[in-house]
C-alpha cells in the first residue's frame, strides 16, 4: 500500500507539474500575443475556454507515466536518466538533446500522419483542428487518445537513452516552448530564421500554420526531414490579419 501511495503521489504531482508549466508557457505566450497584437484572439474566449480545458486533461495524462517513472528514477534507478555531469562524456551532453528531440519528432510525425486517417482523426485528432485559428492556449488540447500517443515518447526514451537531468529539462523546455509557439498566430522567430536557410529544416509557426489550414501536409514537431523525405512538406502558411498596435489606437481615436 505505501508503495502504491507513493507513486500515486508522484503521478498526481507530476500532472500537477505539467498543469501549470502549460498554464505558465500558454498565459506568458498569450499575454505576449496580446500586447504585441491587440484583437488577434478578440471573439475567441470560448474557444480558448475550450483549448484550456483539453490542455488540462492532457496535463493529467501526460503526468501519470512521468510520474510513475520519475518515482522509479528515484527509488530504484529504473531510467538512463544520470546526474553526474561525468557519468558520460561532456559532448553526450547536446548530442543526447539532439537525440532525444529527433526520436520524439519521429515519433510525432508518424503519429500525427496516422491520427489523420479518416477514422482516427474523427476520433481523436479533430479535437485539436476544432482550434480555427489555434491559439497559444492550444499547444496541448487533445482528445485523450491523442494525449495518450504523447505521452509515452519520453518516458520511453528515458528508459532506452542516456541523458543528464538537465539535458531532460533542456527537452522538455524546447517541447514546451515550440507547442506552444507554433500554435499562436504569430512568428516570434525573425523573419531570417523561418524564411532562410535554417527554416528549410526547422519547424516555427510558420510551417505549422499551413498545417491548420490545409490539413494533410507539414506533420512534423521539431524538424521538416521527414516531412521532405515522404513528400508531406507543403511549406510555409500565412497568418489571419494581424491588428497592429497603431491601428487600433487610429480605430479607438475615430471612436472618440
Amino acid at each position: 500500500m505505501g508503495i502504491a501511495l507513493a507513486i500515486l503521489a508522484s503521478a498526481l504531482a507530476m500532472s500537477a507539474i505539467v498543469a501549470a508549466r502549460y498554464l505558465a508557457v500558454s498565459g506568458g505566450f498569450a499575454a505576449a500575443t496580446r500586447a504585441r497584437h491587440p484583437g488577434l484572439y478578440r471573439g475567441l474566449d470560448r474557444q480558448m475556454r475550450r483549448e484550456i480545458g483539453w490542455s488540462l486533461a492532457s496535463a493529467a495524462i501526460y503526468g501519470v507515466p512521468a510520474g510513475v517513472l520519475a518515482w522509479g528514477w528515484q527509488a530504484h534507478g529504473w531510467t538512463r536518466v544520470y546526474t553526474d555531469f561525468h557519468a558520460w562524456p561532456l559532448w553526450y551532453w547536446p548530442v543526447s538533446v539532439l537525440l532525444y528531440l529527433s526520436a520524439h519528432d519521429s515519433w510525432f510525425y508518424w503519429t500525427h500522419r496516422w491520427m489523420h486517417r479518416p477514422r482516427p482523426f474523427r476520433l481523436a485528432h479533430a479535437v485539436h483542428h476544432a482550434s480555427r485559428p489555434p491559439t497559444a492556449w492550444a499547444a496541448m488540447a487533445f482528445h485523450p487518445i491523442e494525449a495518450l500517443s504523447g505521452a509515452v515518447a519520453i518516458p520511453a526514451l528515458v528508459l532506452l537513452v542516456p541523458v543528464h537531468v538537465a539535458a531532460l529539462a533542456m527537452v522538455l523546455t524546447v517541447m514546451t516552448v515550440m507547442g506552444v509557439t507554433n500554435h499562436m498566430g504569430w512568428e516570434i522567430f525573425p523573419r531570417s530564421v523561418w524564411a532562410g536557410p535554417l527554416g528549410g529544416w526547422l519547424i516555427t509557426a510558420s510551417h505549422h500554420q499551413r498545417h491548420h489550414e490545409r490539413y494533410r501536409c507539414n506533420y512534423g514537431l521539431y524538424f521538416r526531414v521527414w516531412d521532405r523525405l515522404c513528400g508531406t512538406d507543403g511549406g510555409i502558411g500565412g497568418f489571419p490579419a494581424l491588428v497592429s498596435d497603431a491601428e487600433l489606437s487610429h480605430s479607438a481615436r475615430l471612436r472618440r
